[in-house]
């Protein structure tokens, strides 16, 4: 953007906070909790640009006023010299508050401090796409605990290797989906399994969705719509599997999707968890209906499991991870599977933010109010 521009913006964000100052001073939105705590963060986000926006600003003046001098013939050379020092200083200084007020000019995603609910499951490559299956899943556990985050598995269909041709978890902590939301796609493997005598590569592919979880006031359930059936848990497990009729599966009739839960003992924990996945599944449905960037449902998200719909490549003979999205490439795959994701985590967020602000300043000339 140009400089003038930022003026035009700032005038827009002040009177934003003006509003939202206005809204916050009335008692009766403090009756709506949720609407309160909303209005509260975007008050307290919207200050931070106008405070941004206000020093860059200043600096634009200041940047003015140095080259003003510089290119007046009548000035003294000593003038011109203090002058281009300080256009030096505002050159290294500028620009980072630019990527700040750019940054909190962007909308917010009111998902970006949800958790979520990670589902893996085995595409293309039958036992060794389930094996890394559970590789990737223990790679998310290990980068969520280093943030800290609470993981609880939902389900698993488990193979007799040890591989994985399902796993739904839900992950909790802070900013959960803002970190794992472009994790969503198909993972390829290329790698010697472990059943392969003559040593030689194979390709396999896993699929990822990465979906924010849903509370239950972002989608109300209607009872009548949704059947509930209760099986004996299966596979390995503690002294209750086969014993006891905790298992769950949960029917959405109107859309068709099920959801089963057989992880706890107890039938009614086992219930909650499915809720928890059906809700945040019916939630993303919805908005893939409301929005156009999300005009494909739930399960179009990662595609078919194909391994030429790839995202990322984890290639172990070459100890690389590739991100194709960005084009970026790390070898050091092995401390990426110890859960050493944070790197490519970030390069992926900025991208999209880049991406994001670009689509926003094209839309419009002028921030939303």
């Amino acid at each position: 953007m140009e400089r003038e521009e930022y003026g035009e913006w700032l005038e827009t964000a002040q009177d934003r906070l003006k509003t939202l100052e206005a809204e916050l001073a009335d008692p009766t939105i403090y009756a709506d909790r949720r609407e309160s705590a909303k209005k509260s963060k975007e008050y307290a986000r919207q200050k931070d640009l106008v405070e941004a926006l206000q020093g860059l600003v200043q600096l634009f003046r200041r940047q003015v006023e140095a080259e003003e001098v510089i290119e007046d013939p009548e000035e003294e050379e000593e003038l011109k010299e203090l002058a281009q020092e300080e256009l030096d200083a505002l050159s290294e200084e500028i620009p980072g508050m630019e990527d700040r007020a750019k940054g909190l000019l962007l909308p917010t995603d009111e998902d970006e401090d949800r958790g979520v609910i990670l589902e893996i499951r085995a595409g293309t490559g039958g036992e060794e796409a389930a094996l890394f299956a559970a590789d990737l899943f223990r790679m998310y556990q290990r980068y969520a605990d280093g943030r800290s985050w609470k993981t609880s598995l939902v389900t698993s269909h488990s193979t007799g290797s040890g591989g994985m041709k399902e796993i739904i978890a839900s992950l909790g902590g802070e900013r959960v989906y803002g970190r794992l939301r472009y994790e969503s796609g198909v993972h390829r493997v290329q790698r010697v399994p472990v059943t392969e005598s003559s040593g030689r590569i194979h390709t396999s592919a896993v699929t990822v969705a990465v979906l924010p979880e849903a509370e239950e006031v972002d989608i109300d359930i209607d009872p009548e719509h949704i059947r509930v059936d209760r099986f004996r848990s299966s596979g390995p497990g503690g002294q209750s599997v086969n014993t006891t009729d905790s298992a769950i599966r949960v029917t959405h009739l109107p859309t068709g999707e099920v959801v089963s839960c057989q992880d706890e003992k107890s039938q009614h924990k086992n219930l909650a968890k499915a809720m928890k996945v059906l809700r945040s599944r019916l939630l993303q449905r919805e908005r893939a209906r409301q929005e156009e960037e999300r005009s494909e449902i739930r399960r179009q998200q990662v595609g078919s499991g194909d391994r030429s719909e790839k995202i990322r490549t984890y290639n172990y003979p070459q100890n690389r991870v590739t991100d194709h999205r960005i084009g970026m490439t790390l070898y050091s795959l092995d401390r990426f599977m110890e859960g050493e994701m944070g790197e490519m985590l970030t390069a992926l967020s900025e991208a999209n933010e880049s991406k994001r602000l670009h689509a926003f300043l094209d839309r419009s000339g002028h921030p939303e109010t």
